[in-house]
């Protein structure tokens, strides 16, 4: 008998069908058009960023990532990590790869050396900028699961994470723990927080056959996302063994769901690629513990304080969100509701109503979020080497946090104090991200530019698509710098141009009780700098302003002069201007003379890094 139009059953049958994926559809449009302004929005955060973070993260993805794409020949600057099995291969393996697809793009469209440079320089750039726009997305899904699709809430978590001076500071650049930060905030999205079948599912007809496929597929559903979660948890604690400490406080209680296999994919795929790395069998997350813990390698570091994170790293990871991120910590760990509603006319604080009502499970994320939040940070705070990017991982967290009470201090319609204090801290922000990422600590990656330019320009590269190594005269340059003060390859790019620079070695091999009394060659330097310049460097005399070359030249031949004498004078001599004085005592009479002199920074907690940046080029090479 046919159906009518009208009957309940087609009634039903539209209400279970139509409605069902049309909003899901409009939804996915939506999410991927936010998702591309997000992308765009980070590629242009990425490219105009213009200072220097930490050494890592050049050192610890971009040259290893150099080595692999182009060969031993590429002069590379491949670290003790990585002698040493400590680092995993995944993370360099991945901008390894983008390094050969840019090179052969631009060998593929006869790019000249110095376009194939700025290439080679941006691709990692938009690389990670896809990985911040992820970030930024999922922050935004995982903060409906807490507030509800579509909420007013969860919209304010996106725009705390879109807003924040350190999400633009940090979130594009390739250190490990922006990728970590990604791929954790996108497992714990996908993490199933609340699984069918439970006591909210427990009001579904018994008898109902529609009812009980809708729940088996959901179960089905469950048990995907839990094996994607967990895959991408995997990768993370890979990436950073830190990581696990984060998954202890969320997904204990559920974590053994997953099958035994599904748990090993992941680090068999990690242990294949640092097999095809390192040559040998090794396992990177096993040996980070063991030289970070049991050997205290990273106190080498530095140390700080215990409160170190509550004082200084928190507030600098969250800036003007701190005081609500705490506000809406301590609300979820004491289990308060905090609940949030468009509000008319003019009520007060006190009188703001429900958005909607939190069920359970939406109690759940905040909770473990909080937790999460709370463990880690007092686990690191116990360690004695403290970074504020060790606390990235839960910036995500701590902005889905902060979103509640965000937005109750700022309801629709609220009062005009309030909208000024909102526009004064985002102001605040803008300022300093603009001054973070443009300003403080430029110097160090501008004397790069210069030195790129600078050898392109000598040697007539500006129309070469290619040039063979017998051709092109090397650029020397000398870093007299604390070690890894700048990028290398990566930045350098060149292999023509013929670098060194102090290093900075752990004592690997020192036994634990002498290694308080021990030096590392730019400990030595900064010690007594005029000494160490006369003692490792060329004779003066190979420099003077007087003289002939070829006297000079036999100089350099005498095994005497060999024996005593290790380094050559550099064509380029690179120095912070604290050292400006040493150096001008030390070679003020030779052919040095100063070629370039870029702004770095107006303040530096490391004295040795204050002043600009210096360069000082030896005259007749």
């Amino acid at each position: 008998m046919p159906v009518s139009n009208d009957s309940p059953r087609a009634t039903t049958a539209r209400r279970t069908s139509a409605p069902s994926t049309r909003p899901h559809t409009v939804y996915r449009d939506s999410a991927l058009g936010v998702f591309v302004l997000l992308l765009a929005f980070r590629i242009v955060n990425a490219l105009t960023l213009r200072t220097f973070f930490q050494p890592d993260e050049f050192f610890q993805s971009l040259e290893p990532a150099w080595q692999l794409a182009f060969g031993d020949t590429s002069n590379a600057w491949i670290t003790w990590e990585w002698r040493t099995h400590l680092r995993s291969s995944l993370h360099p393996g991945l901008f390894a790869a983008v390094y050969r697809l840019a090179g052969y793009l631009a060998t593929l469209c006869g790019l000249t050396l110095p376009a194939r440079a700025e290439l080679l320089l941006a691709t990692p750039k938009v690389t990670q900028a896809v990985f911040a726009a992820l970030l930024d997305c999922y922050t935004w899904k995982l903060a409906e699961k807490a507030y509800g699709r579509g909420s007013r809430t969860a919209l304010a978590t996106l725009a705390l994470s879109v807003c924040s001076p350190w999400q633009w500071f940090c979130s594009t650049r390739t250190l490990s723990n922006c990728l970590e930060t990604t791929i954790t905030t996108v497992a714990i999205c996908y993490w199933p927080w609340h699984w069918p079948g439970t006591a909210q599912d427990s009001s579904t007809p018994g008898g109902d056959r529609t009812h009980l496929q809708i729940a088996e597929q959901n179960l089905c559903s469950c048990a995907c996302r839990l094996r994607l979660s967990l895959l991408l948890a995997a990768l993370a604690c890979v990436l950073r063994p830190t990581n696990a400490l984060i998954w202890l406080a969320v997904c204990v209680p559920t974590f053994w769901q997953a099958s035994q296999r599904l748990r090993s994919a992941i680090l068999a795929c990690s242990a294949v690629c640092d097999r095809l790395y390192y040559g040998v069998w090794t396992l990177p997350p096993l040996r980070f513990l063991y030289f970070n813990i049991a050997q205290s390698l990273a106190v080498f570091y530095g140390r700080n304080r215990t409160d170190y994170y509550l004082t200084e790293g928190l507030p600098l990871l969250l800036t003007t969100a701190l005081p609500f991120a705490t506000v809406g910590l301590l609300r979820a760990l004491l289990g308060k509701e905090l609940r949030h509603s468009p509000v008319t006319g003019n009520a007060s604080i006190k009188s703001l109503v429900p958005e909607r009502v939190h069920d359970a499970t939406e109690r759940r994320v905040l909770i473990r979020l909080a937790w999460a939040c709370v463990v880690i940070t007092s686990a690191l705070s116990l360690i004695s080497h403290k970074e504020v990017r060790f606390l990235f991982p839960i910036l995500p967290f701590l902005h889905v946090l902060a979103a509640g009470p965000l937005t109750t201090f700022l309801p629709f319609n609220g009062p005009v104090t309030r909208k000024a204090i909102i526009s004064f801290l985002l102001i605040t922000n803008v300022l300093i991200a603009g001054y973070a990422s443009q300003v403080h600590q430029h110097g160090v990656i501008d004397v790069l530019t210069y030195l790129r330019h600078k050898h392109e320009s000598h040697n007539s590269l500006s129309n070469l698509t290619q040039v063979s190594y017998d051709k092109v005269p090397n650029t020397t340059v000398a870093f007299l710098m604390p070690c890894h003060s700048t990028p290398w390859r990566s930045h350098l790019i060149h292999p023509f141009i013929s670098a060194w620079a102090l290093t900075c070695e752990p004592p690997l091999s020192i036994p634990l009780p002498q290694r308080s009394s021990y030096l590392d060659e730019a400990d030595e330097f900064y010690l007594k700098p005029a000494s160490w310049i006369r003692d490792n460097m060329e004779s003066l005399d190979t420099i003077q302003s007087g003289g002939s070359r070829s006297g000079r030249h036999w100089m350099r031949q005498d095994p005497k002069y060999q024996a005593k004498y290790r380094r050559v004078w550099p064509q380029n001599l690179v120095f912070f201007a604290q050292l400006e004085s040493t150096v001008g005592e030390v070679l003020g009479e030779t052919r040095y003379r100063e070629c370039w002199r870029g702004f770095n920074s107006h303040w530096h907690d490391d004295w040795r890094r204050k002043g600009d940046v210096v360069v000082w080029c030896l005259d007749g090479v």
